[in-house]
């Protein structure tokens, strides 16, 4: 009987946290630089979410080993709801195939908050590259796979993972140039010391739209708003080229329902805000619906993004760094 009453008195208490939560401010964890993609989408519904929590959210930056040590202590971090993590699809898709001894499972160690953003990703070239179009672009580089070479933010970063995914569709290996994060990448680019990567728009729609770059198509069904001359990869004769990464928010396993659907709500809420929407869009992120930004949803898609990615990387051979 005595057990039962103590079992009582402990949900009493975390349903008496759950409803004054949150009474400090929050972490919200971002695996990856300042001013990349992540970071960027993690500010700016933070901020809003702030002002619903009421509560300010501070976002601490965690790199290395590809998003995987920032999610790795986003995982391992109190389910309290004081620490969140925005994961993205390197993180929470890839990571197990490119990381055999990762020290999280993205499908069990989480408890999904809601997605946040998705972000298309482009096929683009140094504007001197002589294809002019993606049909152009594929004839050329199987005629001169050994003289091409390729960008990437590092092994597991999204650039390198949505560019695993065209090689092994077009079934061609270029020599790969690593860099530490998408900035240099792209600055080498811009400069013409590497012929391509696949990034997510955000980091590419300012350069393809000042000419800097050549972008080839995007990887969507549809066109972005923000990138509209730009055809999709159906249009432009690669129909099984689809990727979109993206951002979605995690607690740690454990943290109360109540608690994540306390913060559910308020990224749901920053997700309607006109400012927002309009902050995101002219990034070229896409915004999900609302049926998309559940936890259930989410969790479902984490396990369907492992079960996506794992035998594509797996067959490239690849490994995190």
């Amino acid at each position: 009987m005595r057990s039962l009453f103590v079992v009582a008195a402990l949900l009493g208490v975390g349903t008496a946290t759950a409803q004054t939560y949150p009474t400090r401010p929050i972490t919200m964890i971002v695996p990856f630089t300042a001013g990349g993609p992540t970071d960027v989408i993690a500010r700016i519904v933070g901020e809003h979410m702030s002002k619903t929590l009421g509560q300010q959210i501070i976002i601490e930056n965690v790199i290395g080993a590809g998003g995987t040590v920032g999610s790795t202590r986003g995982a391992q971090a109190a389910p309290d709801g004081y620490v969140l993590t925005m994961g993205q699809m390197g993180t929470h898709g890839a990571a197990p195939a490119m990381y055999p001894k990762l020290k999280y499972d993205p499908t069990t160690d989480f408890a999904p908050v809601g997605m946040a953003a998705g972000t298309p990703i482009l096929i683009v070239a140094r504007k001197q590259f002589p294809p002019a179009t993606l049909k152009d672009f594929i004839a050329f580089v199987k005629a001169n796979t050994a003289k091409v070479n390729e960008a990437h933010a590092g092994a597991g970063s999204v650039s390198f993972t949505s560019c695993t995914l065209l090689n092994s569709q077009l079934g061609l290996k270029f020599t790969q140039v690593a860099y530490r994060g998408t900035g240099p990448a792209l600055n080498d680019l811009v400069a013409g010391h590497v012929d391509f990567m696949c990034d997510q728009i955000v980091n590419l729609v300012e350069q393809v739209k000042s000419g800097n770059i050549k972008a080839y198509a995007i990887a969507t069904p549809e066109r972005s708003p923000a990138l509209p001359n730009v055809p999709t990869t159906k249009e432009a004769g690669l129909p099984e080229y689809q990727v979109t990464a993206w951002n979605a928010l995690f607690a740690p396993k454990g943290t109360p329902p109540a608690i994540v659907g306390k913060v559910n709500a308020a990224l749901d809420k920053a997700l309607d805000d006109a400012n927002v929407r309009k902050r995101l869009l002219d990034l070229g992120a896409v915004i999900p619906a609302k049926n998309e930004r559940t936890p259930a949803w989410l969790g479902t898609f984490v396990k369907a993004e492992v079960a996506r990615w794992t035998p594509i990387l797996k067959a490239a051979g690849a490994k995190g760094e």
